[in-house]
């Protein structure tokens, strides 16, 4: 096999659903080495929500957008199938933002080494990007206490999951927001929650009221609408908001409005918004921190595998849906 199958970039999304169209599959050349170069098959390829974000035209952003006629991004782990550097050899297992392609041709910054005995769809699900997100987010800008109450809204995707364990594990009373009552049942009867709420229910407020008694202190944000102005009601003097994506809002061209600034007034709110390429240097300390919590068996996963790499256009409307169920990761 002298080629290999890649997806580009070739428009931008206006709205709605994540059409094929916006997109080219090609055939390219593998390529050969210089020396300096890695050449890694990709076995398993990670999507991700911060994708929308990447395909918009928006400049004014933590990161550069995909251009237009470019491999587009996502990261990824597989195998060195062939190496001219000294870092690298063949055989060895990589992660690293790869694209949408079976094979990636990299020079080696960006290439981590994976010695963890776990499977690539555990890695994914844990050690990448999913995890290294909740780390960061909970523990360095959330800074949660023993005995606060947390909400999660997404509960029951690849960082709410994490941070909901996490929470739990330090002694919080976690309240998870999710989209269907299979989800609830999973992030109390399994991952240990202690309350689940289906933002599609009509009677959300009466729910939080009754989860979450005495207010809540910290809420980890991953998906906007509607229950996002209930819980702003309820948050405590001096609670932190920890603003970590916007689901709801990631196919429409004008945002919804978000609640009032008053309540950040009245209740001293603390809220910062984050993105994890601002951390990838914190890299090895969240690694440090994340890994005992899994070790302990504290932290558990599912993953929602697609198979073949154009599953991708597809699998990111899931996240639109609520269809996943668990890290989604496309199989090559």
């Amino acid at each position: 096999m002298t080629t290999y199958t890649a997806i580009n970039l070739s428009k931008r999304p206006t709205g709605g659903a994540i059409t094929a169209d916006l997109f080219s599959v090609v055939s390219k050349e593998i390529p050969s080495l210089a020396d300096g170069d890695v050449l890694v098959k990709q076995h398993h390829m990670s999507l991700d929500p911060a994708m929308f974000g990447w395909m918009s035209p928006d400049t004014n952003s933590y990161i550069a957008p995909v251009a237009l006629g470019d491999v587009m991004r996502s990261s990824g782990i597989g195998e060195v199938v062939a190496s001219q550097h000294p870092d690298f050899t063949v055989g060895e297992r990589v992660m690293g933002m790869m694209g949408w392609q079976e094979y990636y041709l990299s020079n080696g910054q960006g290439l981590n080494k994976v010695s963890a005995p776990l499977s690539d769809e555990a890695v994914l699900s844990v050690f990448a990007l999913p995890g290294l997100t909740a780390t960061q987010g909970l523990f360095n800008i959330g800074k949660p206490q023993t005995g606060e109450t947390i909400i999660v809204t997404g509960a029951a995707g690849s960082v709410g999951s994490i941070v909901g364990q996490l929470a739990k594990a330090e002694g919080l009373h976690v309240i998870g927001v999710v989209g269907s009552a299979e989800k609830a049942d999973w992030i109390v009867n399994e991952l240990g929650f202690d309350a689940a709420i289906n933002y599609k229910s009509d009677d959300l407020d009466k729910q939080l009221a009754l989860h979450a008694p005495n207010g809540i202190d910290l809420y980890f944000e991953n998906t906007g609408g509607p229950i996002q102005n209930f819980i702003f009601e309820r948050m405590n003097a001096h609670g932190r908001i920890v603003v970590c994506g916007l689901i709801a809002d990631y196919d429409k061209q004008v945002p919804t409005p978000g609640p009032s600034w008053l309540n950040i007034i009245k209740r001293r709110l603390t809220i910062q918004g984050f993105t994890m390429p601002d951390h990838f240097h914190e890299v090895p300390a969240l690694l440090e921190k994340l890994t005992p919590y899994v070790l302990a068996g504290k932290i558990k996963h599912r993953t929602h595998v697609l198979n073949g790499l154009t599953a991708a256009i597809e699998g990111l409307n899931l996240f639109y849906t609520g269809e996943n169920k668990g890290k989604l990761i496309v199989k090559l």
